[in-house]
């Protein structure tokens, strides 16, 4: 079966039999659970930013589906694969769909970029408190309100607006969950430095070089992103910043305890770029690895 590929909205909207858009590029879908969705697999050249309480069903995006989740938000960037799976909606979500072309020209069209929450999956959905929910359903009328009015010149930079406001909150909400989960966190930040020890222990710095932070989450199960923003939360870097902090202490001490010169050390660590080497050493610790191994 060939995946299907919506380029427009009005497109997706057919297929799962809602209402056709009030505009071509950007949409709202509210249930009220009256609608439901059959089985599709499917990608998009549009964002997708949902509230989503389920009756049944499953909704998937990333590498995982979830069944029966509540009460959580969803942000889908284009050419994710998405899937809907027999889903019946509660009374209490909603569904904002828009193009890319609906941003062109806007601030926002490079903005959205920066939101790394596009990029989790869905088990890393963001929960909202009763409050917060509030807060994004305010945001959300506001929408509606300009999306069934009579639109004009003003129309698009307002809904363009909210939508913005909407994405800036879940930034602010999303920390407060990294926050509440410490316990969680902790124990990320461990694994993720227990998996890093194990690594270099069993010779694969050389074998296939340093870890990327598409490695290491897939190791820990989570996404690139989620890991990344998970650490910064908790330890104020990200994730590649801690691998390159950790190769850099094993590189002070290899140069002081081994006897290599530095070209071996580098590649012992997994670097095939001496440049690259000396560059992050110097910007880790401030001096050249030859002024650190001259040192006494």
């Amino acid at each position: 079966m060939v995946m299907k590929h919506f380029k427009t909205v009005s497109e997706l909207h057919q297929v799962n039999g809602f209402a056709l858009p009030e505009n071509p590029l950007i949409s709202l879908v509210k249930c009220g659970g009256q609608c439901s969705a059959g089985t599709h697999e499917f990608t998009t050249d549009f964002y997708m930013i949902g509230l989503k309480k389920l009756q049944s069903g499953i909704f998937g995006y990333g590498k995982t589906k979830y069944d029966h989740q509540s009460g959580s938000m969803s942000y889908v960037k284009p050419g994710h694969v998405v899937v809907f799976h027999d889903l019946k909606f509660e009374e209490d979500d909603f569904l904002i769909f828009f193009h890319e072309d609906f941003l062109v020209g806007h601030t926002l069209y490079q903005d959205i970029k920066k939101y790394s929450f596009f990029d989790y999956d869905v088990n890393e959905a963001l929960h909202l408190s009763p409050k917060e929910e509030k807060v994004m359903w305010e945001l959300h009328d506001k929408i509606q309100m300009e999306y069934l009015s009579n639109q004009d010149e003003y129309s698009r930079e307002i809904m363009i607006g909210h939508i913005d406001s909407i994405l800036k909150y879940s930034q602010r909400y999303y920390k407060r969950q990294f926050l509440n989960r410490k316990e969680l966190t902790g124990k990320t930040v461990s694994k993720f430095n227990q998996l890093l020890a194990s690594y270099s222990e069993s010779g694969s710095l050389q074998e296939n070089g340093f870890p990327s932070v598409k490695f290491m989450a897939e190791q820990l199960n989570i996404s690139a992103h989620y890991l990344s923003d998970l650490l910064k939360q908790e330890t104020g870097k990200t994730a590649l910043e801690l691998i390159h902090i950790y190769l850099i202490s094993e590189a002070k001490n290899m140069l002081k305890s081994s006897g290599n010169n530095i070209t071996e050390t580098a590649y012992a660590l997994g670097f095939d770029n001496l440049p690259y080497f000396s560059r992050l050493f110097k910007k880790e610790t401030g001096i050249s690895p030859k002024h650190f191994q001259n040192q006494n």
